[in-house]
């Protein structure tokens, strides 16, 4: 099945996965005012994809999405939320998994468990930029960050899949306290405004936005921040746990 025998492990040694189902993540990271994803690169090819993965026999659908997450990031319970499953009749895409799996020099024979129709559950998850460690996985030559307006290209459809989990992301803004898991423990006012444009891709008057956000109920304030004179400084919020945990 492979030509390759540093692989010859991952397909033969490995629990056969369920077959015909995938996990796709989209991976939201928030950085130096930007909203970044996080993309794989496959080993010599020009293919992007996002991170995904697979269902082993004998695992829960939630564990597979977790795991997948962390083999991606090196991070542990942190927010993930199935949001759409693409099913398509027509989703199958032979010939970009020989040319992919090629890179790796592995050659798919005919009846390959690839070469079929795959339905793909999607999964979008928060994450601290900071925290993250990314890692490419065995097919992979890079496991990297890009800026939403500089995303390249995605093979297969996950480009749409992006596309779909932005959409759900926005939608879901101040319902499930997006920024929880965004950004840092403390933040600032700004901070928080710039996370809120960035992912609505639009200007809030300022005054009409900490109107917004303080009737909900879901910041405390802290003290100031320690920049130059107390006078001029800007106070430090955190997520109300309180609020956080009824979301």
């Amino acid at each position: 099945m492979t030509d390759n025998p540093d692989l010859k492990e991952y397909w033969e040694a490995r629990p056969l996965p369920l077959p015909s189902v995938s996990i796709d993540c989209v991976i939201f990271g928030f950085h130096a005012n930007q909203l970044k994803i996080l993309l794989l690169r496959y080993k010599n090819t020009d293919f992007f994809a996002l991170p995904g993965g697979f269902i082993n026999q004998d695992e829960n659908l939630e564990d597979a999405a977790a795991r997948v997450l962390e083999e991606r990031t090196g991070l542990q319970h942190i927010y993930l939320e199935q949001y759409y499953v693409f099913g398509d009749k027509n989703r199958r895409f032979d010939a970009t998994h020989h040319e992919l799996m090629n890179g790796s020099g592995i050659m798919l024979r005919p009846g390959h468990f690839l070469l079929n129709r795959f339905i793909s559950i999607g999964y979008y998850a928060l994450i601290d930029f900071s925290k993250a460690r990314p890692k490419p996985d065995a097919f992979s030559a890079s496991c990297e960050w890009y800026d939403l307006d500089t995303i390249p290209t995605l093979i297969f459809d996950h480009d749409f899949i992006l596309q779909k989990a932005l959409h759900t992301l926005r939608a879901n803004l101040d319902e499930k306290l997006i920024g929880l898991n965004l950004l840092p423990e403390t933040f600032t006012m700004n901070e928080f405004q710039s996370l809120y444009e960035t992912i609505l891709g639009e200007k809030i008057a300022r005054s009409n936005f900490q109107r917004k956000v303080l009737g909900l109920h879901m910041l405390k304030r802290l003290d100031k921040k320690i920049t130059g004179g107390a006078h001029k400084a800007p106070y430090l919020y955190s997520f109300d746990s309180k609020t956080a945990s009824k979301s």
